[in-house]
């Protein structure tokens, strides 16, 4: 079993990574295969609704920057972790415009695989941020992975957020009910127990 941790921090080493590697450690701890992923400091375009993805090119139409690959990552996935920096009380436009076009273009390669999303701040807006990442994940049919308290560090440098105790326990208690779930699906799958087949058809427009 993998699980993907995707950076959304332009800063590669900063203290949204200080927080992934610490649910990375606890994740190898419990025998899962882990990889994370830094989307760039460059630039990630935003989805313009084009709706390519849907009908004649598999994934985004746009292929200039790393959606595509992550996409293709996701696929041999099983579970998620979106780290993001608060920028003004919310996630990292970064990530918000990457998760946009993975969940529209490559939905199948997350749904019903757990996700969970956390947050790193110097003070606030955490809770907030967590809050936007988290509805990519209830409108994918993903199971929401939760931990001991709200999933947030706190630090303005990482070694800041090395001196967050609470937090690094947070994000390992993440790590540890992340491993469970995925063991557990693993054992329902084993037992017969598979996703559910769900409906999709019907789309109501309420303005025409």
């Amino acid at each position: 079993m993998k699980v993907l941790l995707i950076n959304g921090s332009a800063k590669e080493k900063g203290c949204t990574y200080t927080a992934l590697t610490e649910i990375e450690k606890t994740l190898q701890q419990e025998g899962l295969e882990t990889e994370i992923i830094y989307l760039g400091a460059g630039q990630v375009r935003d989805c313009i609704g084009c709706g390519q993805c849907n009908t004649k090119h598999p994934g985004c139409i746009f292929d200039d920057d790393c959606i595509n690959q992550v996409i293709e990552k996701a696929r041999e996935s099983d579970g998620f972790i979106f780290g993001t920096p608060v920028y003004y009380a919310h996630p990292s436009g970064r990530i918000q415009s990457a998760l946009d076009r993975m969940f529209y273009s490559g939905k199948s390669a997350f749904a019903h695989k757990p996700g969970a999303a956390i947050a790193s701040a110097r003070r606030a807006g955490t809770t907030a941020s967590v809050d936007v990442l988290n509805k990519y994940f209830t409108i994918s049919e993903m199971p929401i992975v939760s931990s001991s308290y709200w999933n947030m560090v706190h630090g303005n440098k990482p070694e800041e957020v090395l001196q967050d105790k609470e937090g690094l326990q947070v994000m390992r208690n993440l790590g540890r009910n992340m491993a469970w779930l995925l063991k557990c699906i693993e054992a329902g799958k084993n037992q017969g127990i598979m996703q559910p087949e769900n409906e999709y058809a019907d789309k109501t427009n309420f303005i025409r």
